[in-house]
């Protein structure tokens, strides 16, 4: 029996350099600007033209001077931590920076970046001879109040002296990592994935000398993780007529998952397109076709009010903007060990490319 042919690879070893770099840079909501360099470097390569603004939400443009606009989008930031307080005895204590999982976090190592750069530190936590002792019988659970950061200081005198303050962020040490059977893991896969992607959407036009019939804003939105303002922001500076946004979403073939209320989703499967309010049924169906006919795998997901996403951000802003969100399936959200499928990575850039290309000023995209 003749094998079947392997179907060559549209990323590089320069685009899975890229990519580790950086996942394993720190780029925490409201601090941005390291990652937003990184990408902006891979980027300007492949664009005409890009600018920043005042709260760092980076973009690429093709076709500036293109009167219809069509944007492809992606957050930068990822869930971290804050200084909030530092005892007397040199131990820090602190506030959630986006929706950061407490109970993961002790024993894990972070680097907290202050005024001198960054210093290492652990969560410390109780050993269990410990916690089991206690008078009645119940383990303590991990909360943000009772979590604190031990950097090897034992006054608030050395911490200040390492360059810690408060409002000093603080992130996980965890970064990028192969696994078995073309598997990733690595923090603020969501959604830096996201932003690997749509660059390597740019890099394909380039490569393959594309012109498109509009103006393409490759955006890397700042601030998502708590409540989606990099993308208010950039949406009302660009105004576009077309938003393709790209997130991650859950894989809910680990257990502990209802599929039954998170619906059925699975790495390895092809990127997600999901149906709710926000999203526009005619552009949806474009993308749907588009997979149709390029042979995409792609799975179906609903969601209810909102998406949670920047689609929300894009969907209502000025007078309206027809908006759809295609996800890659993403297991362990909002952990050091996030994990992903390189088929669904190259699937995902590919459908968006075809998409792009299918599109022009005059797609009808008129509800009646």
């Amino acid at each position: 029996m003749a094998k079947a042919k392997k179907v060559k690879s549209i990323l590089t070893d320069q685009s899975y350099t890229f990519l580790k770099n950086y996942i394993n840079n720190p780029s925490p909501t409201g601090f941005e600007t390291s990652g937003q360099k990184i990408w902006l470097e891979y980027l300007k390569p492949y664009v005409d033209t890009h600018f920043t603004d005042p709260y760092g939400t980076a973009v690429g443009v093709i076709n500036p001077d293109a009167p219809f606009k069509v944007v492809i989008e992606a957050h930068a930031d990822e869930i971290s931590w804050f200084v909030n307080y530092i005892s007397a005895e040199g131990l820090i204590y602190l506030k959630r920076n986006g929706g950061v999982d407490h109970q993961i976090a002790p024993s894990m190592r972070v680097f907290i970046h202050g005024k001198k750069g960054p210093v290492k530190a652990v969560f410390g936590w109780p050993a269990i001879h410990t916690r089991m002792s206690n008078n009645d019988g119940k383990e303590t659970q991990p909360k943000v109040d009772n979590l604190f950061l031990d950097c090897g200081a034992r006054n608030k005198k050395e911490v200040e002296e390492l360059g810690i303050h408060i409002g000093a962020v603080a992130t996980y040490e965890e970064g990028y990592e192969e696994l078995a059977y073309d598997y990733l893991i690595g923090r603020a896969f969501d959604n830096r994935i996201g932003g690997f992607m749509i660059a390597e959407v740019a890099k394909l036009l380039k490569q393959n000398k594309k012109k498109l019939p509009f103006g393409l804003y490759i955006v890397n939105a700042v601030q998502e993780e708590i409540g989606l303002r990099g993308a208010e922001m950039i949406a009302r500076r660009i105004k576009p007529n077309i938003a393709i946004i790209t997130d991650v979403t859950h894989d809910t073939s680990t257990p502990m998952i209802n599929k039954m209320i998170e619906g059925e989703c699975s790495c390895g499967k092809g990127p997600s397109l999901a149906f709710g309010p926000a999203v526009h049924n005619k552009l949806l169906d474009v993308v749907q076709n588009t997979a149709a006919k390029n042979k995409i795998p792609v799975q179906l997901r609903t969601v209810s009010r909102s998406t949670g996403t920047d689609t929300d951000s894009f969907a209502y802003a000025n007078d309206g903007c027809p908006s759809v969100l295609i996800s890659i399936p993403l297991r362990y959200m909002h952990t050091t060990v996030e994990m992903l499928h390189k088929n669904d990575v190259e699937n995902t850039i590919k459908l968006m490319y075809e998409t792009l290309l299918s599109l022009t000023p005059k797609t009808n995209l008129s509800y009646f």
